[in-house]
């Protein structure tokens, strides 16, 4: 009985080139694609692609708006907010001076007495 013999580097080689050929017989060996199957599957992608430009875009411009829409509504808060502390500051004012009022009747009232 024989032992086992350990493949060389001309085997390995020999063995590695008949793997190439036999791979590269298979790929050669393939049915070319139809051109209108081509062209069909090119048009597709085609639209696909289209069609996810104008989603993007549509996408986009709704988060466009919806920016300007927010920053609007933080123009109109804070206008809001303005003339509320305006109107505070106003009303302050007149009951500074409705005090101010008050206090000089009760001196001229004092005075007269």
């Amino acid at each position: 009985m024989a032992g086992y013999k350990e493949p060389g580097f001309q085997d390995r080689v020999a063995a590695a080139a008949k793997a190439r050929d036999k791979a590269l017989a298979k790929l050669k060996a393939r049915p070319k694609p139809d051109p209108q199957e081509l062209a069909r599957l090119n048009a597709e992608r085609i639209t696909r692609e289209a069609a996810q430009v104008e989603q993007r875009a549509a996408a986009a411009e709704a988060k466009l708006q919806a920016a300007e829409a927010e920053r609007q509504h933080a123009i109109e808060a804070s206008e809001a907010a303005e003339a509320e502390a305006a109107a505070a500051v106003e009303q302050t004012e007149e009951e500074k001076k409705a005090a101010r009022d008050a206090r000089y009747a009760a001196r001229k009232l004092k005075k007269k007495r």
